[in-house]
């Protein structure tokens, strides 16, 4: 589970999370939606460690994260994942690489020596199908469509298999047919993995088609979390904007 009490972030004089409180139970998908700029980017920042809240705690499984030290913390944040927003693959590698950086950076848990050849190679093949992107191992990032992008982003992100997974804006710049094989993408992950999953979006039809759960981040501060149904019924300004501006379709239950 991931507890988040009081959370505050300043950059120079401006003031971006404001004492946000959240809770995210394991094996949910909860996805925060709110308008650009607001501090969602920021928060997936401080859960996965890449940069520290001036105050407040953050808990990972009953781990506080936020008084660990980097060895501690180094621990806690391997099982974790991230999707950025602009998939930021590396572009001298190409997507076999860029797809195994991290099995070759780290030890397989299992045997407690460094991964095989042959095991990165097979491990990357399985996440490359996975996202449906068989034989193209030896493409650059260049080469490839913005869609095919983020799926090779993802399939980097899954290949360690990490039971928590961050989101940052995974539909952005997207047509809406290849935003919504990355939204498929994301419930199939989860479900394959397990794992729990935070994703940030201003797209409320993706956000309607992966959301366990739904938050409203707004002033620095998770304002509303509710499930789906009950989330849209909410009488805010800012949820009626979104309605306005979008149409939905919810995935069907599992």
């Amino acid at each position: 589970m991931i507890q988040i009490r009081n959370l505050w972030k300043r950059y120079g004089s401006i003031d971006v999370l404001k004492g946000l409180n959240l809770d995210v139970p394991n094996g949910e998908i909860l996805v925060i939606l709110g308008r650009s700029g607001v501090g969602k980017s920021v928060l997936l920042r401080q859960i996965i460690g890449i940069e520290t809240p001036d105050k407040g705690s953050i808990d990972i499984n009953g781990i506080r994260i936020t008084s660990c030290k980097q060895n501690q913390m180094y621990d806690i944040v391997k099982n974790m994942g991230m999707l950025f927003q602009g998939s930021a693959l590396f572009d001298s590698m190409n997507i076999e690489k860029n797809t195994g950086f991290y099995l070759e950076q780290h030890i397989d848990p299992l045997t407690q020596r460094p991964f095989s050849a042959q095991t990165i190679q097979r491990k990357v093949k399985e996440a490359l199908a996975m996202v449906g992107l068989e034989g193209i191992e030896k493409k650059m990032p260049s080469d490839l469509s913005g869609g095919m992008r983020k799926r090779a982003a993802l399939a980097r992100l899954i290949v360690y298999r990490p039971s928590i997974l961050l989101y940052d804006e995974p539909t952005t710049g997207l047509d809406p047919i290849t935003a919504q094989q990355i939204n498929e993408l994301i419930v199939k992950t989860q479900r394959d993995l397990r794992g729990t999953s935070i994703v940030v979006t201003h797209d409320l039809h993706s956000a309607l088609f992966i959301a366990d759960k739904l938050a409203l981040h707004r002033d620095g501060k998770i304002a509303y979390i509710n499930d789906p149904e009950n989330f849209m019924k909410i009488d805010d300004p800012l949820i009626r904007a979104l309605k306005d501006n979008a149409s939905f379709t919810r995935r069907k239950a599992e």
